[in-house]
């Protein structure tokens, strides 16, 4: 099995602090994306640039953002890729670290990070031209000769079931009508699929809860992080888990194990 996990770290030095390194170190994955870095390399001490798992050391990759302590993504792998991405050619974005890719031949693994658009109407913009561009950008990846996850902060509850008070935020950044239809068109039009919902097409699974009042206590979440693959990984797909605690951020790690072998 090759294990993909996701996590928004909302900080790799905050997280660190807080013990993801160690949860990572027995995780066992193949590959572990992160989003939200909010640092650059040179502030990253030597534990955080490897992880060492229970059969190897995963090495780091990283797409910092320019912006000191703001966005940015980055890798940890088991395996040497054969090329590595950073950013999908839009500087608006490429500046922010959202992108990060790693070709290992058979496939590719994608770590990417979403705007939110929930500061202002300004980011809520950015966030829409976001949107427009990525489009544009998987229909290149899904015409290439290579199948790929991307694993992300995808800043977007894609329908009721992905949020507890979906009513109430109807009108709210995160679950707006036209951030809904361009998950739609991502997998109706472009034909990725999200792969939780295709082995749990009714269960109700958040991978983030506000750090506001008792939001996680009470199960008050969103389903922002999730696994778009390309429909000859999605079917490889053998399981699933998301790691609710120990809390690291308030994003949870989620986990996809797929049947797949790098040659």
């Amino acid at each position: 099995m090759f294990r993909v996990t996701s996590f928004n770290l909302n900080g790799i030095r905050a997280a660190t602090r807080k013990g993801w390194l160690q949860w990572a170190s027995e995780h066992d994955a193949d590959v572990i994306c992160v989003q939200e870095i909010k640092a650059q390399e040179k502030d990253l001490d030597a534990s955080m640039l490897a992880i060492q798992g229970p059969r190897g050391r995963l090495k780091g990759y990283f797409f910092p953002a320019l912006k000191p302590g703001y966005a940015g993504t980055a890798m940890y792998s088991l395996q040497e890729p054969v090329a590595i991405y950073r950013g999908f050619g839009e500087a608006e974005f490429d500046e922010e670290g959202r992108y990060l890719e790693l070709d290992f031949g058979a496939f590719a693994v994608i770590s990417l990070y979403v705007p939110s658009g929930s500061s202002s109407e300004e980011r809520l913009a950015s966030k829409f031209r976001f949107m427009r561009c990525f489009q544009s950008h998987v229909k290149t990846l899904m015409h290439r000769a290579k199948p790929f996850v991307i694993c992300a902060d995808w800043n977007v509850a894609h329908r009721e079931i992905d949020l507890k008070n979906w009513r109430s935020n109807q009108s709210n950044p995160g679950f707006l009508p036209q951030e809904r239809q361009w998950i739609d068109a991502l997998i109706n039009e472009q034909g990725l699929v999200d792969v939780f919902r295709a082995m749990e097409p009714d269960r109700v699974m958040y991978t983030w809860w506000s750090n506001r009042g008792a939001a996680f206590a009470n199960d008050v979440g969103w389903r922002l992080d999730y696994q778009l693959a390309h429909p000859e990984l999605a079917l490889r797909a053998r399981g699933w888990q998301l790691a609710r605690e120990p809390r690291f951020s308030d994003h949870a790690p989620f986990t996809v194990d797929y049947d797949i072998a790098l040659t």
